[in-house]
């Protein structure tokens, strides 16, 4: 090696060379470099595993995945560039040509846009049904039904998902139900202890934690079996023409056929890859995610509370409170505290000053920041009905609980008090 070009490019690095790093190191690297023509055809192949091209994953990003499959108890996990596209591959992959999907109403305004309009566009019909009537679940199901969807505490209203009852429904169907876990995350409620089968987070929010990097995760549980009714997922038990005769349910088995047709697939073929970089900063939020969400947690509550008690409020929806609906599922699926995302109604008339209104105390919040995230170490707000749930429709925001004076917040880390004092100074302008 002793040209200056060739020396610039490569002195000094080995690939394979292994290091002894406490933490997981970021690697940043768009390829990697195989030992010989036979393994890569291996590995292109999917006749044995490891670093292909950071398209579909990279080291950093494993450790993640299997870093969060741990915490909901799952067997593997895929990670990719946001919440939003988790979701997207995680139903695209289940439902395959001419399936169906039943969702919850009470969902992120992102993914009604996505389900309603994307899926629609992609010959996808979905059927949304109020989360808490288990008989319209049972209804709204098809011969052609291939999941159901729901969040297991609704953004932004907070109402508590009966998993159990919703996943014994989707069982006797014979589909596997997907939860977006993102709100509730794994230190509060593991999805699949009650009955779900995949589960998904927008690792922006609670797993991060910091507001700076985007990403996603899908979560395998190991529960569904694609092989019990082969006929109706043929995505997983014919032969996988695109790299060989093999059947992916054969190949992996249940709790790795999914993550292989995720990742060989609509990762590969869609490119929502997450960066390593990205990666790295959310693990690096995860070593503190139980320590955030239990202040978060007692936090959010004890704004719940004062809120009740104000007059400027007209009602609190938070399931840690008493006389709330979803306050018997709270204590059932949430033992160890509440959501820290939550809304409350401003007692203010409805009409052509309503909306200026709840602008003039949003924007008297100075503690309190007016972003569209949530689970921030920083305390957030928003107003729904024009920002995160702004493309809906009055009549399904009215359906998922929504109304003009709904403000949600996310309680982040400060102190309490001060988020108490920021409010009242905002709520004494109405």
């Amino acid at each position: 090696m002793t040209g200056f070009s060739t020396r610039q490019i490569q002195a000094g690095y080995v690939p394979a060379t292994p290091q002894n790093s406490a933490v997981p190191p970021i690697y940043q690297t768009a390829a990697y470099e195989f030992g010989s023509l036979a393994e890569a055809a291996d590995l292109f192949a999917l006749r044995t595993a490891g670093n292909l091209y950071s398209r579909n994953a990279s080291p950093t990003q494993q450790v993640l995945e299997e870093r969060v499959a741990a915490l909901e108890g799952g067997v593997s996990a895929v990670a990719v560039a946001s919440g939003q596209a988790a979701v997207a591959v995680t139903l695209l992959a289940l439902v395959g040509r001419g399936g169906h999907i039943v969702a919850a109403t009470q969902l992120y305004g992102g993914t009604v846009d996505l389900l309603q309009e994307t899926f629609d566009d992609f010959g996808i019909p979905v059927t949304f049904v109020d989360q808490d009537d288990t008989e319209a679940w049972r209804a709204a199901i098809r011969p052609e039904t291939r999941v159901l969807f729901a969040e297991s505490i609704a953004n932004p209203i907070a109402q508590v998902l009966d998993i159990r009852a919703v996943a014994d429904i989707a069982h006797a169907a014979g589909v596997p139900l997907v939860i977006d876990n993102t709100v509730g995350t794994p230190y509060l409620v593991r999805p699949g202890e009650h009955g779900a089968d995949f589960v998904v987070h927008s690792a922006t929010k609670f797993l991060s934690g910091h507001g700076t990097s985007l990403g996603g995760v899908v979560v395998d549980l190991g529960t569904f079996d694609a092989g019990r009714e082969p006929a109706r997922w043929p995505h997983f038990t014919e032969p996988y023409a695109r790299v060989g005769d093999f059947t992916l349910w054969e190949r992996f088995g249940i709790g790795q056929a999914f993550a292989a047709l995720v990742k060989s697939k609509y990762v590969h073929d869609l490119g929502p890859s997450l960066s390593p970089f990205n990666a790295w900063q959310i693990l690096q939020g995860i070593e503190t995610l139980d320590l955030r969400v239990s202040r978060q947690s007692a936090t959010a509550l004890a704004l719940a509370r004062h809120l009740q008690q104000h007059p400027a409020v007209a009602r609190v929806h938070h399931p840690g409170l008493e006389g709330t609906p979803w306050h018997a599922l709270a204590e059932r699926y949430l033992p160890r505290g509440g959501p820290s995302v939550f809304s409350f109604d401003l007692a203010v008339p409805r009409g052509a000053d309503t909306h200026a209104s709840v602008a003039r105390v949003i924007d008297a919040l100075r503690v309190i920041r007016l972003v569209a995230n949530i689970g921030d170490a920083r305390s957030l707000v928003n107003h729904p009905a024009s920002m995160t749930h702004s493309h809906l429709t009055a009549a399904q925001r009215e359906a998922a609980g929504i109304s003009p004076t709904t403000i949600r917040l996310s309680a982040g880390l400060e102190d309490a008090a001060d988020l108490i004092a920021d409010l009242d100074r905002a709520l004494a302008l109405t």
